[in-house]
C-alpha cells in the first residue's frame, strides 16, 4: 500500500467538525492527521482498524506523541469494513510534537507489521494538520 502526504487536499470536511478540531489543536498543541483510504476494487470489502499503539516519532529527538483520539475508524480488535472501490475518511489526533520538530514519522505498532500503517518523513507545517492519501 502506498502513502502520499497531500499538501493541498480536495477533501470536504464538515465545517463544524473542522472548526472544533482546529480549536483543540491550537488550544492543546495536538497534531491532526486526516486520512483518505481508497479501498481496492474487487468483489470483497477491505478492512481497516487502528491500534492504540500508534505514534508520531520526532526524527531528531526521543520524543514520541501518543494517539489520543480516532474518528471514523475502529480501534483494535474491531475491524472497520470498507466497501470495494470507495474512499474511507478517518482522522487521528495525537499529543503535540516538540516546537523544534521539523520532520516526523507516523508508525502503527501491531502484531501484524505487514498490514501496519506507516508514513515516514512527514515535513512539519505550522498548523500541525496533515492530509494523507492511502492507495
Amino acid at each position: 500500500m502506498g502513502y502520499t502526504v497531500v499538501t493541498k487536499p480536495k477533501v470536504e470536511i464538515d465545517p463544524d467538525l473542522l472548526h472544533k478540531i482546529e480549536g483543540q489543536v491550537h488550544e492543546m498543541g495536538q497534531v491532526v492527521l486526516h486520512f483518505i483510504y481508497r479501498s481496492p476494487l474487487g468483489d470483497y470489502p477491505s478492512m481497516i482498524r487502528i491500534w492504540p499503539t500508534t505514534y508520531l516519532y520526532d526524527q531528531h529527538s526521543d520524543h514520541v506523541s501518543e494517539l489520543v483520539h480516532a474518528e471514523n475508524i475502529t480501534y483494535y480488535p474491531t475491524w472497520h469494513i470498507c466497501p470495494p472501490g470507495k474512499d474511507q475518511f478517518f482522522t487521528l489526533i495525537f499529543s503535540g510534537l516538540p516546537r523544534a520538530c521539523q520532520v516526523f514519522d507516523f508508525i502503527e505498532k501491531c502484531t501484524n507489521e505487514i498490514g501496519a500503517f506507516r508514513v515516514l518523513n512527514i515535513s512539519r507545517n505550522s498548523q500541525d494538520v496533515y492530509y494523507i492519501m492511502m492507495a
